[in-house]
């Protein structure tokens, strides 16, 4: 189940209607930056990252499923990338190098998050100076959706407005995506 959950993932995240590559353009990594990419999943953006990164860069791809992390270690394998480092995250801790990160990547996740401002908060340990946070979240739907009816969104406010309690200014707004918003915050 988890590798059919996995390239589902894979194949929601690459599908040109959900601009993937607008979002690596937007992120624009550089060789030689660490990036955390928390809620991995099947692993499509950590791939992405560790080829943007390259050798000299670090991708932390982070997941509460083992099965996801196992896929993603395989998936980087088979392309040969050595850079991605598979972490199991609990929902209070995270084993990531502390201050070491040029960015944190959250996609579709928050929603799952209970207490976000807190969290946000603590993920500050993590971040170099200068450093900075990308979520990308569904929009809130009132429909008969699967987002809709199980809450599987966060509106964009609300994050902002989490994100200020957290200690972060809002960076960049981007406007692209049809059925999430994308946000970037800084310390």
């Amino acid at each position: 189940m988890g590798n059919f959950q996995a390239k589902m993932f894979n194949k929601k995240a690459s599908d040109p209607k959900n601009k993937p590559n607008k979002i690596l353009e937007a992120v624009a990594l550089k060789s030689g930056q660490s990036i955390a990419d928390i809620g991995a999943g099947g692993g499509y953006f950590s791939l992405k990252f560790a080829e943007a990164v390259g050798s000299e860069g670090k991708v932390y791809a982070v997941d509460t499923n083992q099965q996801f992390l196992d896929f993603i270690r395989k998936s980087a394998e088979e392309n040969k990338l050595n850079n991605i480092i598979t972490i199991i995250a609990t929902e209070d801790r995270l084993d990531l190098p502390e201050h070491s990160l040029d960015f944190i990547f959250m996609r579709n996740i928050t929603h799952h998050i209970s207490n976000r401002a807190k969290y946000f908060g603590n993920l500050k340990k993590f971040i170099k100076p200068g450093g900075k946070i990308i979520i990308i979240e569904y929009k809130s739907d009132k429909s008969l959706s699967f987002r809709g009816m199980f809450g599987h969104h966060v509106a964009k406010e609300i994050i902002i407005k989490e994100m200020e309690e957290a200690g972060y200014l809002l960076e960049k707004d981007f406007s692209f995506l049809p059925e999430q918003h994308f946000t970037i915050y800084s310390t």
